[in-house]
């Protein structure tokens, strides 16, 4: 199945970067994001030059890659195992429009964006591709780390560099 994803992936590529070109127009700086919703917390955790350049789009429905029609059927139950609230494809992330005033979930999101900015394309969605095939969804690698950074901005009030912190566990983990 390994195997599989890492042939498939400029499937997915292509996918993904026509998705971000279909909305481009909707994109907006997450700077400007944590302006119109209010949120104080955020600019605490990633730096300013960060939070210009990755891009939040708020949808109706999270846009999901074809993997079923793209030859990767074992990761397809993915779209139907649970209803997202966000999902990020780079340097721009997709939040569901009912859960835009969430700033846990922007946090959520923001880590993926370093963790795509840190891995690369390629290498972001072969970890991603093969933490799913191995491990499911709950206990990708990707997902715990950016679920027990989202808990800690949750309950603890005290703000740390999360941005560097992400980028020095990536660093750590996948550096070989």
């Amino acid at each position: 199945m390994v195997s599989t994803i890492l042939t498939r992936m400029f499937l997915i590529r292509s996918w993904i970067e026509r998705t971000v070109a279909a909305h481009e127009k909707e994109a907006r700086p997450v700077a400007e994001v944590i302006e119109a919703c209010g949120f104080q917390r955020l600019p605490d955790y990633f730096g300013a030059a960060f939070l210009d350049r990755v891009q939040c789009v708020s949808v109706e429905r999270i846009p999901l890659p074809p993997l079923t029609s793209r030859g990767l059927r074992s990761l397809g139950g993915i779209r139907t195992a649970r209803r997202f609230s966000g999902i990020t494809y780079g340097d721009t992330y997709f939040v569901d429009r009912k859960r835009e005033q969430s700033e846990s979930l922007h946090f959520h999101e923001l880590i993926h964006a370093v963790q795509w900015d840190c891995l690369g394309f390629e290498k972001f969605l072969r970890a991603y591709g093969v933490g799913l095939v191995r491990n499911g969804y709950a206990r990708n690698p990707l997902e715990i780390m950016a679920y027990t950074h989202q808990r800690r901005f949750e309950t603890d009030l005290i703000p740390y560099p999360a941005e560097a912190a992400v980028r020095a566990e990536l660093g750590s983990k996948y550096s070989k």
